[in-house]
């Protein structure tokens, strides 16, 4: 996340403030680029300035020197310049197969990246005997930049979905890094209910690493051994994205079933209901009971009927966007729109805003001068960076 490389590498703004007076980090060109404007469900206007386009991209993070990363679901990982143009590929990656859900994922820096050029990488990898069973894998490399590209060394696998199982789909694999250091990984059901609640394996779960991959001591079921004692919490069903506020707390999003997406702040050793509760029901029409038919679980701090599809996630910390600090930034897949909520000190919020352009939203960063930059879902997906305006 870009916050935490800001805060611990303050050269990054003086470096990207010189190719920008007005916007450090990915600047404008000469000459004004292709946009439009979006007026939002609370009255403001923002304006979406057209950067690059991409094949299903599915990630992005900034670098320290204001350039960026963008992975796409197919296993191209891309260097953009500071004009948020493709300046050229990162060699070196995982080979992925795209299906379904599942390739290429999330990308991020890890915490001393400036000192050793280290990167977390997720994606999905297939069984070696068994080609219909397939799990998210995240691994640690290191990464080397020229101006044109770059290249991956030293790759190494630090974790596992398990078990893998069939199908394509829920494979979460977002990632954050906390302000203690260690390492968020979210891992959906896959698709099969019943292994959010179990603790012999981490689907649907939300795991807490050190950076090197090894599980800490003091995670609320490390007594467990195994595979329990990397859960942070569990019940979850689809996380597709995760991030740590300025204050410290811990949010994750998640698409429930049909209906009864979720923004949940995430609290060591809580359960979060699925499948026993949602505010969704099954595809099939079956109901699911409700949160507040089962007090034990943790409620959502919001939910959303009819569904918004969730995407990436982003806890806002600049001032760019006046009165819009601390709030989260969810892109809305099937909504095709950029979602704004409120937060509270409660842990609970509200819906503030929706901003609609009529694509999905995968992807959403908060980038060092302050804009969000978007990335939109699917083959011809841009990358959009909004400011204020009309």
């Amino acid at each position: 996340m870009v916050k935490q490389i800001l805060l611990a590498t303050t050269g990054a703004l003086a470096l990207a403030a010189c190719v920008s007076e007005a916007a450090p980090g990915i600047s404008a060109e000469p000459g004004e680029r292709p946009g439009f404007s979006v007026t939002g469900t609370d009255g403001a206007v923002v304006r979406a300035e057209i950067l690059e386009k991409f094949n299903s991209p599915w990630a992005m993070t900034f670098l320290p020197d204001g350039r960026a990363l963008v992975t796409e679901k197919g296993g191209t990982i891309w260097l953009l310049n500071t004009y948020g143009s493709k300046a050229g590929e990162i060699s070196g990656g995982p080979t992925v197969e795209a299906r379904g859900q599942g390739g290429l994922g999330d990308i991020i820096l890890h915490p001393d990246h400036s000192e050793t050029g280290e990167i977390y990488l997720s994606y999905v990898e297939r069984d070696a005997a068994d080609d219909t069973l397939s799990g998210a894998v995240v691994e640690i490399a290191v990464l080397s930049l020229t101006e044109a590209g770059g290249s991956l060394s030293d790759r190494s696998i630090i974790w596992r979905q398990s078990p893998k199982v069939t199908g394509n789909g829920h494979y979460g694999h977002r990632m954050a890094i906390s302000p203690g250091r260690h390492l968020f990984i979210t891992s959906g059901e896959r698709q099969k209910f019943d292994p959010a609640q179990d603790m012999t394996g981490n689907l649907g779960k939300i795991v807490r690493l050190n950076l090197d991959g090894s599980v800490p001591a003091d995670n609320p079921f490390a007594n467990q051994g195994g595979i329990a004692a990397e859960v942070w919490t569990l019940g979850h069903r689809n996380p597709l994205g995760i991030d740590f506020g300025s204050d410290g707390r811990l949010w994750a999003q998640e698409m429930g079933p049909a209906h009864g997406d979720e923004l949940n702040l995430i609290v060591r050793g809580q359960n979060y209901g699925y499948p026993e509760v949602s505010n969704g029901d099954h595809y099939d029409g079956r109901p699911i009971p409700d949160h507040d038919t089962r007090p034990e679980f943790a409620a959502p701090a919001v939910y959303w009927v009819p569904a918004i599809s969730p995407g990436g996630l982003e806890i806002y910390e600049g001032t760019l966007f006046a009165g819009w600090t601390g709030n989260a930034f969810i892109g809305g897949l099937s909504s095709e729109a950029l979602i704004r909520v409120a937060l509270n000190n409660d842990g609970t919020g509200a819906e503030a805003g929706r901003y609609a352009w009529g694509k999905r939203v995968r992807e959403v960063e908060e980038g060092p001068d302050g804009a969000l930059y978007v990335l939109e879902d699917r083959d011809g997906g841009r990358l959009l960076r909004l400011t204020p305006g009309g």
